[in-house]
């Protein structure tokens, strides 16, 4: 470990005072969540921020709450474990609940947040998947202004978002999940929860009413790609007719064959690839069977 470069640090009290910062710092400032990451990355020198402005003392940006619309608001600073334990997610949409569960351990759970880690937009994000497959937004707000994006358009490549300087994610929308909808989240990591995510799988599938058709299917991939992956050539084959088991392996296999992943010293790429199938078939079982208990 290097001993920190000296930088500035901020701790500003309200959303427009830490975009000012920001944006008059540029690419030099870093805004700075649960800290579990960016602490790590700047002992070990791979980065070096001038400046470090503190979010943690601004107001709203920790809730979890019915959205204006069908759906749940969450802020930014929401810590993984509040995710983790909120009895909205749980109820609403389980699957975020899910993959918050398998993040870190206990201790980095309570202080990572939702916006620390997908801010980060590491390929390997355990959040990342459940949100693509729940179809979220994300609101950024900065020096121009509010907007709302797609959580699939934030991501431009590994460890690179489309924000510029000054602009920061404040919350994520989560609409609400239609009926006969399952969703699952299943990760492989070389010790129960504490390693990094080797590959992760999230599957969204909902039933058309009485069918054995899907009306809609999202699949979403982590670490087996330059950013998270969305799976459209295996969505494709999970909704072209009747939901045989045939069609689920399938549908596995496309999976596994639409990632990329490396070879690293963790694990091979090949390896990796086999584990998405598995990983993908048994996702796309646990969100069915979501969706048969739903429907008695």
């Amino acid at each position: 470990m290097k001993k920190l470069k000296s930088f500035s640090y901020f701790e500003p009290s309200t959303l427009k005072e830490a975009i000012d910062v920001l944006k008059e710092e540029g690419r030099h400032a870093l805004p700075l969540a649960g800290g579990t990451d960016i602490l790590v990355r700047m002992k070990r020198g791979e980065i070096l921020p001038s400046v470090l402005v503190n979010l943690k003392r601004i107001d709203g940006l920790r809730e979890i709450k019915k959205g204006s619309e069908k759906g749940i608001d969450l802020g930014a600073l929401t810590s993984i474990s509040a995710i983790e334990h909120s009895s909205l997610i749980q109820s609403s949409c389980p699957v975020l609940a899910q993959a918050a569960s398998l993040l870190g351990s206990p201790s980095v759970r309570n202080m990572a947040t939702l916006g620390g880690n997908v801010g980060r937009a590491s390929p390997a994000s355990d959040m990342i998947p459940s949100l693509i497959v729940l179809g979220a937004n994300v609101v950024i707000d900065g020096p121009n202004g509010k907007k709302t994006v797609g959580i699939e358009q934030l991501f431009v490549g590994p460890g690179k978002t489309i924000l510029s300087p000054g602009e920061l994610i404040t919350s994520f929308f989560i609409p609400e999940m239609e009926i006969n909808t399952g969703a699952a989240y299943l990760k492989l990591g070389r010790t129960a929860g504490m390693d990094c995510c080797l590959a992760g799988v999230g599957v969204l599938l909902t039933l058309s009413s009485g069918k054995n058709v899907l009306k809609s299917a999202r699949v979403a991939l982590s670490a087996v790609a330059p950013i998270p992956l969305r799976a459209k050539k295996a969505e494709k084959v999970l909704l072209s007719g009747s939901l045989s088991q045939d069609r689920i392996n399938e549908a596995a296999q496309v999976t596994a064959d639409e990632s990329s992943p490396i070879s690293d010293i963790r694990a091979s790429a090949s390896y990796r690839k086999e584990m998405v199938r598995v990983f993908a078939q048994r996702a796309f079982s646990i969100a069915l069977n979501q969706v048969q208990v739903g429907h008695h």
